[in-house]
């Protein structure tokens, strides 16, 4: 064989082999970004901020972070931080949270609930497209079944929950599902205390947690309790 026909081939399988190899990162890329949701802007500390100070535009600075790692409560925009008063002592390369800003009133900035609300963190059936942050939903929880052959039944635990944030669950990340499969999300639910105790106990010992969309100005109740197992019509 040549030199010229042998620095062809060794080209020619030099071009294949790089071929391969940016297909394999790319698709590498592609199920970490699915895995870890896509880049998203938030707001850190430049500098030390004291808690009392005005916050101030060259304190800010900006980075992007995959979704799933943004602390809730942050934001990418500065200009909603900038001229308000830090409520604690703001460390350097800090992501900067609502908890640590003072509301426009004086007060300092918590979850946005009213007195006696709480605000409920669940992982559950749901569409990540319906069940976003303002929408509405019912929750419809499946125990697990009793023993002595008894079959579990779904109920419709609560109805016209208002849906704080949500966030999209990645396969991977789903906690070991022991009812159907499906997309699920994270969300913030606002409910009362006994709600939110309710919910804790269900996300620990219940076979699943679902979330039923409502449609937008459905404010109606009144089938809360309502069960079906598995004996359908």
């Amino acid at each position: 064989m040549s030199h010229r026909r042998r620095a062809l081939l060794l080209g020619g399988l030099a071009l294949v082999l790089g071929g391969l190899a940016a297909f394999n990162v790319a698709g590498r890329e592609a199920a970490l970004e699915r895995r870890v949701g896509d880049l998203v802007d938030i707001v850190v500390a430049r500098q030390a901020i004291a808690a009392g100070d005005l916050v101030p535009e060259r304190a800010l600075a900006i980075r992007q972070v995959p979704r799933r790692f943004a602390p809730a409560g942050t934001t990418g925009l500065p200009q909603a931080l900038i001229g308000r008063r830090a409520a604690v002592d703001i460390p350097p390369d800090t992501d900067l949270t609502a908890g640590m800003i003072v509301r426009e009133d004086g007060a300092p900035t918590g979850p946005p609930v009213e007195p006696g609300e709480r605000v409920a963190e669940v992982v559950a059936l749901g569409s990540p497209d319906l069940v976003v942050a303002g929408s509405r939903v019912d929750v419809l929880v499946t125990p697990e079944p009793l023993g002595g052959g008894t079959t579990g039944e779904a109920v419709l635990a609560l109805e016209n929950v208002e849906v704080i944030g949500a966030t999209a669950v990645a396969a991977d990340d789903a906690p070991a599902s022991k009812g159907a499969q499906g997309a699920r999300v994270a969300a913030s639910l606002r409910v009362t205390l006994r709600q939110a105790v309710y919910l804790a106990a269900a996300q620990d010992f219940a076979r699943e947690l679902r979330l039923l969309p409502r449609a937008g100005g459905d404010r109606k109740r009144g089938h809360a309790g309502l069960r079906l197992g598995a004996q359908l019509p």
